[in-house]
């Protein structure tokens, strides 16, 4: 092995170990954002669609992803018995890279649907987003497929990643219905308060850490130029994404929300993620200040106007901006930039770049939209068929953890049944 293929497969497996780290940060944000009585369940839904993810990931997930190109729509090799190849060391250090981000698009949906859906159900889930849905969106977009042909951009994955995730969030969400409680006979929205802000908080610092071993990784190479950049635009996104948010919703609401504000820092995060090594640092902050905003305003939407009960605010943050941040890549691409990555020639509408690649962005992130959210659609109103998909009223009252577990996560409070 020589000297920089040495170095390629060390940056690959710290930014892995990083990404790795997000797993736990989701957990804790949805545990914060969600009710005491749930947190056990809340925190299984975080490790076992990893540990599903992880499996159907090397069984079928990767060869379908990057292997070889068939019509630009899906590969056809590379599953298992190919990559069980012990002599391929980078083909190892690729798959460890690329399985903690499909873990990453399946976690997503935990959020949009807790606190009411069945735990069996919810594996049944991870299966098909891990060994189907994201694998074949990543192939269009990174492994040679139609979309990547068509010029479209996706660094490190706003929509590959982050949409999926959100889009079948927003399926969830729409076919288990909402919480008990949550909207009144007249339509008005309740809100159900999560039970633990620090414990969000540190979530997000968490996530934030780990987005830099999803950015910066992405590069794959630990000799990259681009490295330093993607960095900066990660931190100045995250920073102005919260700023965004609390001054938009200080002035709506006339306090600084909490809970917004650390969605906002993570709104800017998913916004910069497809542009991160395109764009510079004031447009950084730019995106993550619109996106600040835009999440504040899509989840008072999908809440009050679409009745759509999302505890964490998962589609907004992944979905919503996810696809803003991948039109954001149409606008904002600057060449000087993105040459550091290895785009020659690419700049956004704003930089003299014409609509083409706005074109190709715009197609890519409704296609993926259509995509995802149809199949997942699908899938979630067929095991609410088959299968079930929600728990009892009983059982949701009384909450997740003892009813499905037979546990709590703080073992000696009194947590009330209408709580």
């Amino acid at each position: 092995m020589g000297t920089l293929t040495a170095l390629d497969t060390i940056w690959m497996m710290v930014a892995a170990f990083l990404v790795f780290f997000m797993q736990p940060g989701f957990a804790m944000v949805e545990t914060g954002f969600t009710r005491a009585k749930n947190s056990v369940n809340i925190l299984m839904k975080n490790l076992m669609d990893l540990c599903v993810g992880a499996l159907l990931f090397f069984l079928v997930g990767f060869g379908l992803m990057f292997g070889k190109d068939a019509g630009g729509f899906i590969g056809t090799d590379n599953f298992l018995v190919s990559l069980a190849d012990s002599a391929n060391t980078s083909n190892f250090a690729f798959w460890m890279f690329q399985v903690v981000f499909a873990a990453t698009a399946a976690t997503i949906v935990s959020g949009a649907v807790a606190e009411r859906i069945k735990f069996k159900s919810y594996l049944i889930y991870t299966v098909f987003i891990t060994a189907l849905i994201y694998p074949v969106v990543g192939h269009w977009i990174w492994g040679g497929g139609w979309l990547q042909d068509l010029g479209m951009i996706d660094f490190a994955g706003s929509t590959v990643v982050h949409s999926v995730g959100g889009w079948s969030a927003m399926a969830g969400a729409i076919i288990i219905g909402p919480r008990f409680g949550k909207y009144n006979p007249d339509g008005t929205s309740n809100a159900i308060m999560g039970h633990n802000i620090p414990l969000a908080a540190l979530g997000v610092f968490i996530l934030w850490f780990g987005w830099y071993g999803f950015n910066a990784g992405s590069t794959l190479s630990g000799s990259s130029s681009a490295i330093a950049t993607i960095a900066v635009t990660t931190t100045l996104a995250a920073a102005s994404g919260a700023i965004g948010a609390m001054i938009f919703t200080w002035i709506k609401y006339k306090k600084p929300d909490a809970s917004m504000i650390l969605n906002g820092a993570l709104a800017g995060l998913v916004g910069i993620t497809a542009g991160c090594a395109l764009v510079s640092p004031i447009s950084s902050i730019i995106i993550g200040l619109i996106c600040g905003v835009i999440v504040s305003e899509a989840i008072e939407l999908f809440d009050k106007k679409f009745k759509i009960d999302d505890p964490v605010g998962a589609i907004s943050v992944h979905g919503v901006c996810g696809f803003s941040g991948t039109i954001f890549v149409g606008l904002f691409a600057e060449e000087k930039y993105a040459a550091l990555a290895g785009f020659e020639g690419v700049n956004g509408v704003f930089f003299g770049g014409g609509g083409r690649l706005l074109l190709a962005q715009f197609t890519g992130a409704i296609s993926v939209f259509a995509w995802t959210s149809g199949l997942m659609l699908l899938v979630f109103f067929l095991m609410k068929k088959t299968t079930g998909l929600r728990v009892s009223r009983e059982t949701e009252l009384k909450g997740l953890d003892i009813t499905e577990h037979g546990m709590e996560a703080y073992s000696g409070f009194q947590i009330f049944l209408n709580d």
